[in-house]
C-alpha cells in the first residue's frame, strides 16, 4: 500500500464497520473482546496508527494526561514524573508535559494550552496560578506544595515542613550550633525554612537565614558566600534543595574551607545528583516517586468517577538519607 493506511482500510481488513474501529481505538468498553482482537490484529497488519487530532475534533478522549511543571532544568522533577509514568502505564495513558517558562514570552498559559489540547486530566505541579479557572470536565489534582494553589482541589505533597525538621535535627544532633538555612522562594522552600526556624529557635539556637529569589546553584552559592563572610564561625548549611547545596559547598571551598571537616552541608529532595560518587550528598528524601504516583492514581480515579467527591490532601513522609557531607562540628573552628 502506497498511501498510508486509513480507518477504512483497518474497518475492510477486520471485515467489521468504520464506526467499531472507531470504538476500539478509543478504548470504548461496548466492543466484544472478538472484535476488538479483529480489529487490533487488522490495524498491526497494515501499520495503522490512529489519527490523535482527528480524535480531539471529534470530542473523543484522548487518553493523555498533562503535568504543568515550573522549570524543565529543575531535577525535582525527575522522580516525580517517574512516579507519575508508572502509575499512568497500567492504564495505556500517555503523558505531556507543559513548562512555565518555556512559552513566557508569549501570552499563554501553559495549563490552558494543555486544556485546549482536551487532555483527559492535569497533574498541576508548579506555582504561579493564583487565579486558575478549573474547567468542569477537566479533573485537576496538584503535586507537591504549592502557595498559591486553586482551592477545592485534590492536592499530593511531601510533608515538607517535617523535611525541614529533618535536616535541621540531623544538624542539631551532630552537634552544631552555628547553622545557616539558605533558602529561596515557593512554597515547599517556606515550609522547610519555617519549619528549620522552629526547630533551631527551640533548642535555643539563633536561627540564622540567607538567600531571596529562586532555588538555584547561583542563590545556594551567593548565600553562603554571603554567610561566611557574615558568621565566619558557622560549621553547617541547611540549603532548601540539593541544586543550592551544590552551590553552597562551591562557597565552602572557595573559602578555604573542606565538606564536612569545616563546615556540614544537608541538601533537600534527594535528586539523582544528590547520589552521584562525585557529591554524596546528605539530603531529605521527600518521595516524589510516591507524590507523582500518588498524584496520577488519584487523577485517574477523578477521571474514571461520575461522582463528585472532596477533595483530599494528602501528605507523604519524608526521611533523612546520611551520605558523606556532614559530620560533628571541627572543634578548632
Amino acid at each position: 500500500m502506497s498511501r498510508p493506511p486509513t480507518i477504512i482500510d483497518v474497518a475492510t481488513r477486520a471485515g467489521v464497520s468504520k464506526s467499531l474501529v472507531s470504538m476500539v481505538m478509543r478504548d470504548d468498553p461496548g466492543v466484544s473482546e472478538a472484535r476488538r482482537a479483529a480489529v487490533l490484529a487488522a490495524a498491526a497488519e497494515l501499520g495503522y496508527r490512529p489519527n490523535r487530532a482527528a480524535a480531539i475534533l471529534a470530542g473523543t478522549r484522548t487518553r493523555t494526561i498533562g503535568v504543568v511543571v515550573d522549570d524543565f532544568r529543575n531535577p525535582w522533577y525527575v522522580p516525580m514524573l517517574d512516579g507519575i509514568r508508572d502509575a499512568l502505564a497500567p492504564h495505556g495513558l500517555r503523558l505531556t508535559l507543559a513548562d512555565t517558562r518555556a512559552n513566557a514570552h508569549l501570552d499563554s498559559s501553559p495549563f490552558d494550552d494543555l486544556v485546549s489540547l482536551r487532555v483527559d486530566g492535569v497533574v498541576l505541579a508548579a506555582e504561579g496560578f493564583p487565579d486558575l479557572v478549573v474547567p468542569a470536565d477537566t479533573p485537576v489534582v496538584v503535586a507537591g506544595a504549592r502557595a498559591d494553589a486553586p482551592g477545592g482541589l485534590d492536592v499530593v505533597a511531601s510533608d515538607e515542613a517535617a523535611g525541614g525538621r529533618l535536616a535541621t535535627d540531623h544538624l542539631i544532633g551532630l552537634g552544631h550550633r552555628r547553622i545557616v538555612h539558605v533558602t529561596g522562594s515557593g512554597g515547599p522552600a517556606a515550609l522547610r525554612r519555617e519549619a528549620a526556624v522552629a526547630q533551631l529557635v527551640a533548642s535555643g539556637i539563633e536561627p540564622l537565614v540567607v538567600g531571596v529569589g529562586d532555588t538555584s546553584e547561583t542563590t545556594g552559592y551567593e548565600g553562603t558566600r554571603r554567610a561566611l563572610q557574615d558568621h565566619p564561625d558557622l560549621t553547617a548549611v541547611f540549603a532548601a534543595n540539593d541544586v543550592m547545596a551544590m552551590g553552597a559547598i562551591a562557597a565552602v571551598r572557595e573559602a578555604g574551607l573542606r565538606v564536612p571537616e569545616d563546615v556540614s552541608v544537608i541538601g533537600h529532595d534527594e535528586t539523582p545528583l544528590a547520589a552521584s560518587p562525585l557529591l554524596r550528598l546528605t539530603t531529605v528524601d521527600p518521595h516524589n516517586d510516591a507524590v507523582g504516583r500518588l498524584a496520577a492514581t488519584r487523577l485517574v480515579e477523578r477521571i474514571g468517577s461520575t461522582v463528585s467527591a472532596e477533595p483530599i490532601h494528602t501528605l507523604v513522609e519524608p526521611t533523612l538519607v546520611v551520605r558523606t557531607t556532614t559530620a560533628p562540628p571541627n572543634p578548632s573552628r
